[in-house]
Parts: structure tokens; C-alpha cells; sequence
């Protein structure tokens, strides 16, 4: 099964505070910027987001943390707990 983990990168002396996002395989990755109007969760998501559209992985993912970041992984059709949706990517 495929997921996207992400990763808080902290800024240096040229770059702000950003996201940085891959999929489990290692092969397809990006990396955002910090948006201060959102929260942790939120820019976390919005990485994971971006990198499941840019993959054309369509469908609703969860999110659980990990060590470092957090973890998406796409929700099967037949499960039924929604608490810890966090988007969807619409075809």
C-alpha cells in the first residue's frame, strides 16, 4: 500500500519553515512553505494534498502520526470511522 508521509523542515539561513512531503516508495516528492494561517495539522495536510493531486491519487486519506511528521494513507471504501478524516482529492 502506498502512503505520503510528511516532515516539518525548520527554517535556515535562507529558507522559512516548510513541509516536505513523499510518497513510501521515495520516488515522488515536493516541498511547501509554511502557511502561518493554518495550524500544524493543516500544513501537513496541505503537503500531503498536493503531492496525492499531483500523483492523481484520488480519493479520501487519514492521517496518523509518526515519529517526525505525520502519515496519509487513502481510506478503504468499506471502512466506516470518519474522526480522522482530513481531506479528500476529488477526480
Amino acid at each position: 500500500m502506498q502512503y505520503i508521509q510528511t516532515k516539518y523542515l525548520s527554517p535556515t539561513n535562507t529558507k522559512g519553515s516548510r513541509i516536505k512531503a513523499w510518497t513510501s516508495y521515495g520516488n515522488q516528492s515536493l516541498t511547501i512553505s509554511w502557511d502561518y494561517s493554518l495550524n500544524g495539522e493543516e500544513n501537513h495536510a496541505k503537503a500531503a494534498m498536493k503531492l496525492a493531486e499531483e500523483l492523481s491519487w484520488f480519493g479520501q486519506y487519514v492521517c496518523g502520526g509518526s515519529n517526525d511528521g505525520c502519515v496519509f494513507v487513502m481510506k478503504d471504501k468499506s471502512d466506516t470511522y470518519t474522526a480522522c478524516e482530513v481531506f479528500e482529492v476529488a477526480a
